[in-house]
């Protein structure tokens, strides 16, 4: 879900001298951690944060994000400069920067192999192939002139990378075109992210189906090593052209201040081997930094965070690292995510899926017999905020004046349960208004905290009279069940992939069932107003149907809204230039380490 800083145009100064171009030193090694296992590294086939960590410094798309900007700020990353944009915004016109090479592959067959225009266009065709099957499709789909008929005719055939398209094009080696059917405001936002990277064709060609393990960018890293699940290793690129950094942060930013006194002057990368270690449970993850074996912690772990920071309980936005870890020099950035969590409801499940009214008295009835502001205290340890509206803070469209939320009251919970025909049988348990038993299939996540919500969700359902089966499954087949729509409920957290409300309010559209309507959702209504809102950049009239949006969740109740929560990443004292980014998951090319 993002990436980073290269071109820099303003930021960053390309450098020229010898000196600048020598590697960074290879026994400068990072120890990184993952608290859930990365689906693998092809840029149009995953949508996971931590194999979206690890793409941000093997592959580039067009543009990024300044690093120490704040809020953040879209600036040039394979592009020369921003694009050219015609007066109707229906037209954008990006020039590649010349001398960039991908990084050596036996693909190449010993050539140096420049990226070039075409590399572009053909990792955009890629997310519209179906063959490719990106959940990220709908980033290209329905928007670029031509794409969606090449899509439909690659559904009884192969996809055409050769042919014609107006909407995608290289005008020649190092100049691109993109052209709309319609607006599309968040356009410059897509062109940052990973999945929009350029990727050699030959070499996807050449790996097909093993895509996942061979990626081959023009980053600053390569893949040393994978093994699923367990850990992954990156080296330097020495095929990667260097930059100086020259960071001027917002006067008062005292973060961006240390980054700029940490790293000023240097050329990046500064580290020479990443390696990253999966931790599926939270104790191991914390003992092996608080030992020294991790350098940095993505996140420190949840049962841990009292032990850790001072905390204030009354406003979670206060918390500091408690004395014994200031005076052993340790170091944190912590943010509230441009991120939410929600309970997914499957609308296409038997059980709970579907807009009648018995349907919708269901959903809301479990909606409102969970107490969401417990788990805040219980199990994120009060490192979290409800959750009130679609859009989370810190993002272009967020209300803080709406409500998006179904308060606790499980005596209305049952009431509305004996309403609307849902009986208690002899067992204690309701029945459908027509007298069929009813099982909640709750797919969880098969670890000690999805252990811990699981006896949340045993209580709250067992207070309201539903029989519930809980399925505890890896992090990938969760995703799996998800997108396939074979669940009744399931737990989902979605972090920005770019700071604007259309990245959120895309997860319920129709057309995204299958890859980020993970509720599987089909609503007339709510296509409607997305639709509307598509054409509209950020202004009151959008906001307006944003909030339309929100009511119709709402009426519908396809999710349960959960919270928002704080990322507190902790490093070791010889981790320089490490500060969490609102869009970047991890920080590993602007960093340095003392050996």
């Amino acid at each position: 879900m993002r990436l980073r800083a290269l071109a820099l145009m303003a930021m960053l100064t390309a450098a020229c001298a010898a000196s600048a171009l020598a590697a960074p030193d290879p026994d400068k090694v990072l120890h990184s951690s993952f608290n859930a296992p990365e689906t693998g590294y092809d840029p149009a086939k995953t949508s996971d944060v931590y194999s979206h960590g690890v793409m941000e410094n093997i592959f580039e798309p067009l543009l990024t994000y300044d690093y120490v900007a704040r809020p953040a700020k879209l600036i040039p990353l394979i592009a020369t400069s921003m694009p050219e944009i015609s007066a109707d915004r229906l037209t954008y016109t990006f020039h590649i920067q010349k001398g960039i090479y991908f990084a050596d592959d036996p693909v190449f067959k010993g050539k140096k192999r420049e990226l070039t225009a075409a590399d572009v266009v053909y990792g955009l065709k890629r997310l519209a192939d179906p063959a490719t099957g990106s959940p990220s499709n709908y980033l290209v789909l329905g928007h670029f002139v031509g794409v969606d008929e090449l899509a439909e005719k690659a559904k009884n055939g192969k996809f055409d990378y050769d042919a014609p398209c107006e909407g995608i094009k290289a005008l020649d080696r190092y100049t691109l075109q993109l052209k709309l059917k319609t607006l599309y405001p968040a356009l410059l936002y897509v062109l940052a992210m990973p999945h929009t990277s350029p990727v050699s064709r030959e070499v996807m060609e050449a790996y097909g189906q093993n895509s996942l393990a061979h990626p081959v960018g023009t980053g600053p890293y390569i893949l040393k090593e994978w093994k699923p699940g367990v850990k992954t290793t990156l080296v330097y690129n020495p095929n990667f052209r260097h930059v100086v950094f020259d960071f001027h942060p917002t006067p008062g930013d005292k973060a961006g201040e240390e980054v700029a006194r940490e790293m000023n002057g240097k050329t990046m990368p500064q580290i020479g081997r990443i390696e990253v270690q999966i931790f599926t449970e939270e104790q191991p993850m914390w003992l092996a930094f608080k030992s020294g074996q991790l350098d940095e912690l993505y996140s420190i772990p949840q049962p841990l965070l009292r032990g850790v920071l001072n905390m204030d309980p009354k406003n979670p936005r206060r918390a500091a690292l408690k004395a014994e870890y200031r005076k052993a020099g340790l170091k944190i950035s912590r943010v509230l995510d441009p991120e939410m969590t929600y309970w997914d409801f499957n609308m296409q499940d038997p059980v709970l899926g579907g807009f009648s009214k018995e349907k919708i008295a269901l959903r809301r009835a479990i909606a409102m017999s969970f107490d969401t502001d417990q788990t805040i205290r219980d199990i994120r340890r009060n490192n979290a905020v409800r959750m009130l509206y679609t859009i989370p803070e810190g993002v272009v469209g967020h209300n803080p004046n709406f409500r998006y939320q179904y308060e606790y009251n499980r005596a209305l919970s049952n009431a509305l349960l004996d309403q609307f025909g849902y009986k208690i049988g002899p067992d204690g348990y309701r029945t459908t208004p027509d007298g069929k038993p009813i099982s909640i299939d709750f797919v969880s996540d098969a670890s000690a905290v999805g252990r811990q919500w699981n006896e949340y969700w045993q209580e709250a359902l067992d207070s309201i009279h539903l029989r519930v089966t809980f399925r505890p499954v890896t992090f990938n087949d969760l995703l799996k069940a998800m997108r396939s729509c074979t669940y009744g409920m399931v737990g989902a957290a979605w972090i920005a992939d770019y700071p604007d409300g259309e990245n959120f309010v895309m997860l319920n559209y129709s057309k995204n069932i299958g890859a980020e309507n993970t509720a599987c959702y089909d609503s007339p209504r709510y296509d409607k107003l997305y639709l509307e809102s598509q054409k509209l950049q950020d202004s009151p009239e959008r906001n307006h149907l944003y909030d339309e949006m929100n009511k119709v969740m709402m009426e519908d109740t396809p999710w349960l809204p959960g919270e928002t929560r704080f990322r507190n990443r902790m490093m070791q004292p010889r981790v320089l230039g490490d500060e969490v980014h609102p869009i970047f998951q991890v920080s590993w090319r602007f960093m340095d380490i003392q050996k």
